[in-house]
């Protein structure tokens, strides 16, 4: 995180400090339910100033915005309205294609005389907002993502293979019946699992939430909201093909989950996509690490910082010859025999940073993980790579040049060269480091 960033978290501390309940809204909001769209929203509005909508997701509601809504109320008329069918909002048994909750958004909006709006989201309400944004791009003057894909958009196939995503896929009636009076089990799983640490995510938010998912209709809606992915991935690709946005956008990720991934996905849809990771942080990010979510969305509110942004250049093949060589830096598993080429930025620091490694013939590389979701491509050469703790030559994939592969954050991978070295690109947002899965194996304990 930045200088300014660090100055504007020490600053929000106090007030993040003085509100006790993390769903309490100031005193000073107020609620409105508003006809719109065939049901009815239920809103809270509070502050004046320009506009800024808040668009909660699952497993919350547009309570999980009470901390950052106190802070922007002192200079933005906050709109922060619960989802079709969630939280207090009339229960709902249709309308959930995001298209069509983008529509919600766009008539409380006209209900409130809110012309224009910045327009900040996490998980689900993500995908209302990019529909949004899509549709109303006069409407949207900036716009916020936080953690979670958006439909059909970038690698979304890839991201569905995930097995943590299974819950994707689950819904029905039985599987409303087997959750039925056990709302808070279910919950907690993604509570948990989704968290760095799952004690972040406070037992009081816990029990806030699960009783308004208890409710009649409550996590049916949110059933129907995943229902709704493989329309809104038909409608997601036709609005992409159709032209991008070109409003500021911010892609916020948690390093313990999206990361930079977030930013990966929207530069799929997106012209002008800054990107911001959380440290110490899982999906949750309001509730992990608030401060540091309220400093990274206000200082993009209040303009994107140039100290973040990734910086024009143009290198030649001879430039990048003539670059300086590294060896066992951050970005080399801290192997000596590995030279290491700084494109841009530094991996050492806050920020998007390229580097090219060249790693030589009968290369191995023990299981390790890195803080920070990594991308790269092999530029020559064959280069083995596989996932999990061990490394296993098994378990690996031959990559020729123009192969490309992740490296998520936290997740233990390995690699090896055999016959031919091997010249790689990577990518990732600083800062970085490598922790091997078994400290023996570390190169700078030997």
């Amino acid at each position: 995180m930045t200088k300014a960033l660090l100055t504007i978290v020490a600053l929000f501390a106090l007030a993040a400090g003085a509100l006790a309940d993390s769903t309490s809204f100031p005193g000073s909001f107020r609620t409105e339910e508003i006809a719109a769209n065939g049901t009815t929203i239920h809103v809270r509005i509070g502050g004046k100033g320009p506009a800024v909508v808040l668009l909660h997701g699952f497993g919350e509601t547009g309570d999980m915005w009470a901390p950052l809504a106190a802070e922007l109320m002192r200079d933005h008329m906050v709109v922060v309205p619960d989802l079709r069918g969630m939280g207090l909002s009339a229960i709902a048994t249709d309308g959930f294609t995001k298209r069509n909750q983008a529509e919600d958004v766009a008539e409380v909006m006209d209900a409130l005389q809110v012309p224009q709006a910045d327009i900040v989201a996490h998980d689900i309400g993500n995908m209302v907002a990019y529909a949004f944004a899509e549709a109303y791009p006069d409407r949207t003057t900036r716009l916020i993502v936080m953690d979670a894909p958006v439909p059909g958009v970038g690698p979304w196939e890839e991201i569905l293979k995930n097995p943590l995503l299974w819950h994707f896929r689950f819904g029905g009636p039985d599987m409303e019946r087997l959750v039925a009076g056990r709302e808070r089990i279910y919950l907690d799983r993604f509570w948990n699992e989704f968290a760095a640490d799952p004690s972040h995510f406070a037992e009081s938010s816990r029990r806030h939430y699960a009783e308004l998912y208890a409710q009649p209709g409550r996590m049916h809606a949110g059933f129907l909201q995943f229902a709704a992915f493989d329309q809104d991935a038909i409608d997601n690709r036709a609005a992409v093909a159709k032209g991008r946005l070109q409003m500021p956008v911010l892609a916020v990720g948690g390093d313990h989950s999206f990361g930079t991934t977030m930013a990966h996905v929207m530069r799929f849809a997106a012209d002008d996509v800054h990107q911001e990771v959380i440290a110490n942080s899982g999906h949750w990010l309001m509730e992990e690490q608030p401060q540091a979510t309220i400093a990274a969305i206000r200082a993009f509110l209040d303009g994107p910082n140039p100290e973040l942004a990734l910086k024009p250049m143009r290198l030649s093949a001879s430039q990048i010859e003539a670059l300086a060589k590294e060896r066992g830096g951050v970005g080399t598993s801290q192997l000596q025999g590995v030279d290491m080429i700084v494109l841009s930025g530094n991996p050492n620091e806050n920020g998007p940073y390229a580097i090219e490694l060249r790693v030589p013939a009968h290369t191995r590389i023990a299981s390790h993980t890195h803080r920070d979701n990594r991308t790269a491509r092999v530029i020559s050469g064959l280069w083995h790579f596989g996932y999990g703790p061990k490394a296993e030559d098994a378990a690996t994939m031959e990559l020729g040049p123009g192969g490309f592969y992740t490296e998520p954050a936290s997740m233990a991978h390995f690699a090896f060269t055999a016959n031919q070295p091997a010249i790689l690109h990577i990518t990732g947002q600083g800062p970085s480091d490598t922790q091997y899965v078994d400290a023996a194996d570390d190169p700078s304990h030997q």
